[in-house]
């Protein structure tokens, strides 16, 4: 046997062996030999071997099901594979090398953005058409490639332009919190509708709607997190026990309305120790410990 063809075989073997061994380095290991990745030489070398990839025989491909994505060809070009959902990182181009490439109507981008403290992402599937579609199921789906992901598990769903008319669904309701006298307290609600919808805050027996004319009282409301959502903050300042009680969240729309509630308890700082030991295993109740973004 030829020595280049033997070197050949022995290099594969050592490399294709040591996938069962973890990375070990030691003191006194080669910096190259400690740095050296194995499971990505055999990448490399798979990618770049011409015989890896033997003649097409389409009747011997696997059978593919449950591609909510469509179908892709292979790293060899031959065989048919499930294509990577939209948000899954991806291959650039038209061969699936490592992460496989972008199921139909969607393209593999790397956003401009994607380096942060000098930290490279990957490339994700994204979406070609992000026009907003309304289901036949009364759902609304973001975009196309959405909307055919639930389509797969529902096969007569149908779809037509825009989104769905809908009364306020509050996707994220405030939670109840407890802290002490002095501190701040914050309320989160994010709110979908369409039409959008307006969002108010209420005191449970008090008339006004929040802020009125308290000034350690402010309300702010911004569009997101997604499409046709709203988040709105409640936010008290250095509270007393007279903020204790139940805030109302009120999402509504010409459709309809919607609410939900939290309770704030306020304790001074004596009450607030012996609370803590009471209660701090209790899921429902929480601290404002930050800003929810």
């Amino acid at each position: 046997m030829p020595r280049v063809v033997l070197l050949s075989l022995l290099l594969m073997f050592s490399i294709r062996f040591s996938r069962g061994f973890p990375h070990y380095t030691y003191d006194d290991m080669d910096e190259d030999l400690a740095t050296f990745d194995y499971y990505k030489a055999v990448d490399d070398f798979d990618y770049k071997n011409e015989t890896a990839c033997e003649e097409c025989a389409p009747e011997l491909c696997p059978i593919t099901q449950g591609c909510r994505a469509g179908l892709v060809r292979d790293n060899c070009g031959c065989c048919f594979e499930c294509g990577n959902l939209e948000g899954q990182s991806c291959d650039m181009g038209d061969r699936s090398v490592y992460y496989g490439l972008c199921g139909e109507d969607m393209e593999c981008k790397l956003e401009s953005s994607s380096t942060v403290d000098g930290e490279i992402h990957e490339p994700q599937c994204v979406c070609l058409s992000q026009k907003t579609l309304c289901g036949s199921n009364g759902q609304t789906y973001l975009n196309l490639c959405k909307f055919k992901e639930a389509a797969f598990s529902s096969p007569g769903l149908n779809v037509s332009d825009g989104p769905c008319k809908t009364v306020p669904v509050i996707k994220v309701p405030p939670r109840d919190l407890v802290n002490v006298t002095g501190s701040s307290a914050m309320f989160l609600c994010e709110v979908f509708a369409f039409p959008m919808a307006l969002v108010e805050w209420r005191k449970d027996g008090v008339e006004p709607v929040l802020p009125g004319d308290d000034p350690h009282i402010s309300v702010q409301s911004r569009g997101g997190p997604q499409k046709f959502e709203l988040s709105s903050w409640l936010q008290i300042e250095e509270t007393t026990r007279a903020d204790s009680g139940t805030y109302r969240c009120v999402a509504r729309n010409e459709l309809g309305e919607v609410s939900a509630t939290a309770v704030l308890g306020i304790l001074p700082p004596d009450e607030i120790s012996a609370y803590l030991e009471e209660n701090i295993k209790d899921d429902q109740v929480s601290f404002y410990d930050g800003e929810y973004y």
